[in-house]
């Protein structure tokens, strides 16, 4: 059960409070870690050392010898494989440094469940962490298979599969955070059935409670100006979920075109996008209904596989649940 704060307190820090050395990491690939950037740096600012990590779909697999930790887990620096132009840690890498923060970000290799649990032990041994905040750019974190749509879930599972089952004295936490609420519709997710899931997670003990990214505070315009900086080092290929969390973060509102990524579709950009949802990430992993299915993967695409699988034997999903209005 989760304990008790005061309401003046956020729960999240609060159980954060006695960590010294914090792993923040992206769950889902891509530029997922840029929606832990706002958290990673309040804890950066309150004298806490946070180690920064991300689950890459760049190919780092030429990255020299010396930068590997351990196999499937890198530590990249700003002048890294320069001659990639999309390479979202080396992008963030490049932004700390400019602002005077460590500038390195730890790039996994994309794998299965199995290696990606080796190497995230691996990170956690070699920097001797004690609490870990697993992060998601959008909500599809938040299913647990049944529903009609999961949106992007192979990545996002597998990294909570890999910190599910383990194990390392030391670490007091494992938590999760969801941010964008609304920019997974864009992949076929009902944010009705979001909601719905996070009640239950509520009623399980292992919701947090929520907080919002205000560009009033040090952190939430930094992570603005961060998201700017990716764009304009990354113009092929921007993120769409950051792009809309940084427009909701200013204001914007509806349908706020920022790339051709995503003409043609609707987006609905809104102050909702701006929250964070905090939640305990064993009692997300208890309602997810294939995560045992997924556990001893080694690959990806066996990841892939086997979700499909289950799907193909849900006899009844859950239908979009529709937001009153």
């Amino acid at each position: 059960m989760t304990a008790m704060t005061a309401l003046h307190t956020n729960p999240l820090f609060d159980r954060l409070h006695e960590a010294q050395r914090i792993l923040v990491a992206g769950a889902g690939g891509g530029f997922d870690i840029y929606s832990g950037l706002p958290v990673a740096l309040s804890l950066l600012h309150q004298g806490k050392e946070v180690h920064l990590a991300n689950l890459s779909f760049a190919a780092i697999e030429g990255l020299p010898p010396d930068s590997w930790l351990a196999p499937d887990i890198a530590a990249v620096t700003p002048d890294a494989a320069p001659h990639q132009a999309y390479f979202p840690e080396r992008t963030l890498a490049r932004w700390l440094a400019l602002h005077g923060y460590p500038g390195t970000v730890h790039a996994f290799a994309r794998v299965g469940v199995q290696p990606l649990r080796a190497a995230y032990r691996a990170l956690i041994e070699h920097y001797a962490i004690d609490a870990v905040v697993l992060v998601d750019g959008g909500t599809d974190i938040l299913m647990r298979g049944d529903e009609s749509g999961l949106g992007t879930p192979e990545e996002d599972l597998t990294s909570v599969g890999a910190l599910a089952g383990l194990d390392i004295a030391g670490v007091t936490e494992k938590l999760v955070l969801s941010i964008g609420f609304g920019v997974d519709a864009y992949h076929g997710v009902s944010h009705g059935l979001v909601l719905e899931n996070i009640a239950a997670l509520e009623r399980d003990g292992a919701y947090l409670g929520a907080f919002s990214v205000s560009r009033t505070t040090r952190e939430g315009a930094l992570f603005v100006d961060a998201v700017a900086h990716a764009q304009a080092n990354t113009p092929e290929h921007p993120s769409i979920v950051n792009g809309s969390i940084a427009a909701a973060v200013q204001g914007a509102f509806g349908d706020v075109q920022f790339t051709d990524r995503t003409r043609g579709s609707e987006l609905f950009v809104n102050p909702l996008m701006s929250l964070y949802f905090a939640f305990e990430l064993d009692g997300l992993a208890r309602r997810c209904l294939y995560l045992d299915r997924i556990e001893d993967t080694h690959l990806i695409r066996q990841v892939s596989s086997a979700i499909a699988l289950f799907r193909d034997e849900v006899l009844s999903a859950r239908p979009p649940r529709r937001i009153p209005h």
